[in-house]
């Protein structure tokens, strides 16, 4: 029953993809607003299909505890989302955040973990990947390209877009707790922002100073900055 229960998720998952893609400038039929619900009762972003933070944050910490060394845990950041919006509209916006999802979703597999960090206004995500301690640069790399494509706006155009992403592996970091192992991705992938290149974090980006467990002035920081 939950091995359906999964396929049935998974399947709504990617026809919201697929309609989304199919028309983004044209509003949403009666189907996508089924789906819509569909995904939001089983705890996923009705927008993207990712998982909503009370889904996403148990998930990944079991898949590190069940993978371990051969758990990746990343944070993906959309570079210069809000242009999307301002120069192209929020229809543009919200195909940019789905197809990128979709990218990320297919990169991880049907074992992956793949969350929306920021709640409904996030242009984050949260990704936890089964990939081995030899085959990180490559699939890292497979990523990179797939997130640098541009996005068809099913008009005959196309905008352009990059991702900005920061890798994070017990092996490494030297814990497999979800929280650090998601601060050291954090401070890699700021530190190869914009750059194109997607970061390994090291010990170091694991000690990054941090607000509720994110690089001060990141989503989810500001209320407790402002009280201190």
């Amino acid at each position: 029953m939950a091995s359906n229960t999964r396929a049935q998720n998974r399947f709504a998952q990617c026809a919201l993809v697929l309609t989304t893609v199919a028309v983004p400038l044209t509003g949403w039929t009666v189907h996508a607003v089924a789906l819509h619900r569909r995904l939001a009762a089983a705890g996923r972003d009705p927008l993207t299909g990712a998982l909503r933070r009370e889904s996403w944050e148990p998930q990944v910490q079991r898949f590190i505890n069940r993978y371990g060394d051969n758990a990746l845990v990343l944070v993906c950041d959309i570079d210069h989302f809000k242009r999307f919006n301002d120069d192209y509209g929020h229809a543009v916006g919200d195909l940019v955040l789905a197809t990128t999802a979709a990218r990320i979703m297919e990169w991880a597999g049907s074992r992956g973990v793949v969350g929306r960090l920021g709640g409904d206004g996030g242009d984050e995500f949260i990704v936890a990947a089964w990939v081995g301690p030899g085959r990180r640069t490559v699939r890292l790399d497979q990523l990179n390209r797939a997130l640098h494509e541009p996005v068809p706006t099913g008009d005959g155009h196309t905008v352009p877009v990059a991702v900005s992403v920061g890798a994070a592996s017990a092996d490494i970091i030297g814990t497999r707790d979800r929280s650090r192992l998601m601060r050291a991705a954090d401070a890699a992938m700021y530190a190869g922002k914009h750059t194109g290149t997607v970061v390994q974090a090291n010990a170091e980006h694991a000690d990054a100073p941090s607000i509720n467990g994110r690089r001060a002035g990141r989503l989810g920081t500001h209320t407790v900055a402002r009280a201190a």
